[in-house]
């Protein structure tokens, strides 16, 4: 079996990065890999200085331990001013290569208006900076305050099957690296 890790990369009260992560990580659970979803509205995490250790912050190697215990990653933005939110790249900038690399990951972006791929597009480059493997399937949630319902399902089949693909995809590729490493 293997482990997914899922992070959000939004710290709002109403998130529909988290509920789309969480959609993820329902998705994946279901195809019978072992997810843990860190959820960043709940944790105490100080923004990066470049220092290598937070004894103050033990949220940072609560994170760190998880991510590195993990096979593979799903991470969920909001779009803001056209990249990844500040919350999530702080997440990152708080690991290191021990922690990213060989990591498969899965790419989520929700945006306000119309879906475009820019914040998929940083994180895949990010991911790939720290020797992670990005798979092809990703998912853009544009317009998310009309994509779900007052309980947080989908309204729309087509991106409910997209992410029925992205978990596929997720714990395939992640079941091959595991095998091949």
């Amino acid at each position: 079996m293997v482990k997914i890790v899922g992070i959000g990369g939004s710290l709002r009260a109403e998130s529909q990065s988290q509920l789309a992560l969480n959609l993820a990580a329902l998705r994946v659970r279901s195809l019978g890999a072992e997810v843990e979803v860190l959820d960043l509205r709940q944790m105490n995490l100080p923004f990066c200085n470049g220092e290598k250790e937070f004894p103050d912050f033990p949220d940072v190697a609560k994170m760190r331990k998880a991510v590195a215990e993990a096979d593979g990653l799903i991470l969920a933005t909001p779009e803001y001013h056209g990249s990844v939110s500040g919350v999530l790249k702080n997440a990152l900038d708080l690991m290191s290569f021990d922690q990213l690399s060989d990591k498969v990951t899965g790419l989520i972006s929700v945006l306000g208006g119309q879906s475009n791929s820019n914040a998929l597009n940083d994180l895949r480059v990010i991911m790939r900076w720290v020797h992670a493997w990005v798979i092809p399937e990703q998912i853009a949630i544009g317009q998310a305050w009309k994509a779900f319902d007052a309980n947080g399902n989908l309204l729309d089949d087509k991106l409910s099957q997209r992410f029925d693909e992205f978990a596929k995809s997720l714990v395939e590729s992640t079941q091959k690296l595991r095998k091949a490493a």
